[in-house]
């Protein structure tokens, strides 16, 4: 198993550019870095909050840093703005009235501030879909007419060619 020495060189440059990494000391987790995508489907498994899609309490990174202290705060941040970025949540943060904590349990209250933050973002991003398939369709029809004109061309050439 020597021959794994570019396994330690691949980690140290990983290290280096996130300097709030876990320290060296747990080279197992160094050597696996755990994706934001596994971290949720993790917090989702665990946590109530996250199953639920419930919306979250101001500060809840601090509470899972408590529970789950060998988590990569980058890879965590990540998580979490995947969880919350998410339609599910910001449909449920859109209404909601109360946060909560990973267990469930209610805490403070949702301000407007947060709910139209929540309604902003949902709105643009159906406008930017509603953009995207408008271009879409735009560029089918622009095809479809150049198909036409082409096919249009080629029989005028066609005709005239048996004719003359």
């Amino acid at each position: 198993m020597k021959s794994m020495n570019p396994t330690p060189l691949a980690a140290e440059p990983a290290d280096a550019a996130a300097p709030d990494a876990v320290p060296a000391p747990a080279p197992a987790q160094a050597a696996a870095p755990q994706s934001a995508r596994s971290l949720l489907k993790q917090l989702q498994q665990q946590f109530p909050a996250f199953r639920n899609c419930l919306p979250l309490a101001i500060g809840i990174d601090k509470q899972i840093l408590a529970r789950m202290p060998e988590v990569d705060r980058k890879t965590m941040r990540a998580a979490l703005g995947i969880h919350t970025g998410s339609l599910r949540y910001l449909r449920v943060m859109e209404k909601a009235t109360q946060r909560f904590d990973l267990d469930g349990n209610a805490g403070d209250e949702v301000t407007d501030t947060h709910r139209a933050h929540a309604k902003e973002v949902l709105q643009q991003r159906f406008k930017k879909e509603a953009e995207r398939k408008k271009a879409e369709r735009d560029a089918a029809q622009a095809e479809e007419a150049n198909r036409l004109r082409q096919e249009k061309l080629q029989q005028l050439a066609s005709k005239f060619s048996r004719n003359g």
